[in-house]
Formats: C-alpha cells, sequence, structure tokens
C-alpha cells in the first residue's frame, strides 16, 4: 500500500485542527490510523479528501473532520470501554481503539461487519471487537460504557442505549425526524439517573435501522438511476462516487460541510 502518511498529516491540520478539534488524544490517533487501508482499493487515492466515500451495501465511510468532532465530543481520555453503533468500514472503530481501552462495535449488515473484523484485525487492533447485530439495541452483555457513539441518525435516542451508559458517561448520537437530516446530540448521564442533552452541529448520516430506531418501511424511496448513457464504465471511480450520491433541489438546501 502507497504511503498516504504525509496526506493524513495534512489532513489533520486543515480538515480537523484548523476547524477546531483540539482534543491531543483525536488528533493523535487520526494520525496514525491510515484510513486508506478501510477503503475499497479503488478509493484508496482519495482516502484524505474531506468528504464521505462509498464502501459497500450502499453504505460510506464518514467524512474525517466528522469522525473527529463526535470522537472528541465523547471527552475520552484514556482507558474507557466505548460502545460504537454503526461499524462500517471500521475506521471509525480504529480511531476510538487508538484511545480507549476497550472497543465493542455493532454492525446490522454482515457483510460489512465481516469485513470491518477483517481489517481491523488486519491492522492488530485486538481490543476493538466486532458483532452482527441490531445496533439500536446496543451491546448488552459488555455494558455499561464509558461513552457511546451511534455513526447513524434515528428518530429519537435509542433507550437501549441510553440504559447503558455508566453515570457520567456520554452517548453522541444523530437525531432528526428526517431520516436524511438530523442533529447530533450528546446525552450524558448524570449522577441522580436523569440524562441532559446538548446539541452540538447539523449533520447527514444514514438511517439507524432497527427495532429502536427507522423500520425499513419508513425510509425514503431511493432516486430513480440515472440513464444509462450518463452512466461512467463499470469500475471506474466516477461510477462509485455517483452510486453514493444523493440529489438536492438547490444548493442553499443542503449542508455540504457536514454531510455523511
Amino acid at each position: 500500500m502507497t504511503d498516504l502518511s504525509w496526506l493524513r498529516e495534512d489532513m489533520v491540520e486543515n480538515q480537523i485542527a484548523a476547524r477546531g478539534v483540539r482534543s491531543e488524544a483525536v488528533l493523535g490517533a487520526m494520525r496514525k490510523v491510515p484510513r486508506e487501508a478501510f477503503l475499497p482499493e479503488r478509493l484508496r487515492e482519495f482516502a484524505y479528501e474531506d468528504a464521505p466515500l462509498p464502501i459497500a451495501a450502499g453504505q460510506t465511510i464518514s467524512q474525517p473532520y466528522i469522525v473527529a468532532l463526535m470522537t472528541e465530543a465523547l471527552a475520552l481520555k484514556g482507558g474507557e470501554k466505548v460502545l460504537e453503533i454503526g461499524t462500517g468500514s471500521g475506521y471509525a472503530a480504529a480511531i476510538l481503539g487508538e484511545i480507549a481501552s476497550q472497543v465493542y462495535t455493532v454492525e446490522r449488515i454482515g457483510e460489512l461487519a465481516e469485513r470491518a473484523a477483517s481489517t481491523l484485525k488486519a491492522q492488530r487492533y485486538r481490543n476493538v471487537h466486532v458483532v452482527h447485530a441490531d445496533g439500536t439495541l446496543g451491546w448488552p452483555a459488555a455494558a455499561p460504557y464509558d461513552a457511546i457513539i451511534v455513526a447513524a441518525g434515528g428518530p429519537e435516542v435509542p433507550e437501549s442505549l441510553k440504559q447503558q451508559l455508566k453515570i457520567g458517561g456520554r452517548l453522541v448520537v444523530p437525531v432528526g425526524t428526517d431520516p436524511r437530516a438530523q442533529e447530533l446530540v450528546r446525552v450524558t448521564r448524570t449522577f441522580d439517573g436523569k440524562f441532559e442533552n446538548e446539541d452540538i452541529a447539523d449533520v447527514r448520516f444514514v438511517p439507524l435501522v432497527g427495532k429502536e430506531g427507522w423500520a425499513p418501511e419508513e425510509l425514503p424511496i431511493p432516486p430513480p438511476s440515472r440513464p444509462a448513457r450518463a452512466r461512467p464504465a463499470d469500475g471506474d471511480i466516477v461510477s462509485a462516487i455517483v452510486a453514493s450520491s444523493e440529489p438536492f433541489d438547490s444548493i442553499g438546501s443542503v449542508d455540504l460541510l457536514t454531510a455523511i
């Protein structure tokens, strides 16, 4: 694999630190984890672009800045036990694995869970554990957690995840009544057993599907495919990006900065 460490350093300085992420633990993890290792080979040259990229099963690897922003919102100091919902490629789990003592990550799509587990093993993340299951229900067997991070947007904060937080624990999750747009929220479990919510940013994540999330029939119908004449040749990088794109009516109606 080509050494892209200089691009990774540029990403950290200009896409992440320059936009307000201050946690040395997060910046250090972003400098260390090779994002290209978690991408399909045809997309590795784009690993350090400031954008999400398609992986498999219609899913994406999140924009690096968003991964850093969400990880920083967990306020990790090192040595914690963390739950991630939505393993995807495994990239964000690797970032967490550089900081936390143990990371438990749940992926509802079997193909992605298998690939992520294989990649994480190849990258020698022995403290990251992957399971194929309904992420809205968490991972009760390993609970409670110091922190929980959710990489998909639900209509509300799943109650199961709230109950798996330790007292003083933080849960970062996109929430919104529209499956295509959410508010990133941090939920803290207080010492009296209650929960405090803070809004962090407007974001756009793939829907959180599951028993305590969206039902598949509640999701919007995908737009029709483009005409065959407009489609590049199979295997072309452009076709991969086009396939993961979402149309919108006006440039003023979409937040491109935080799109996932």
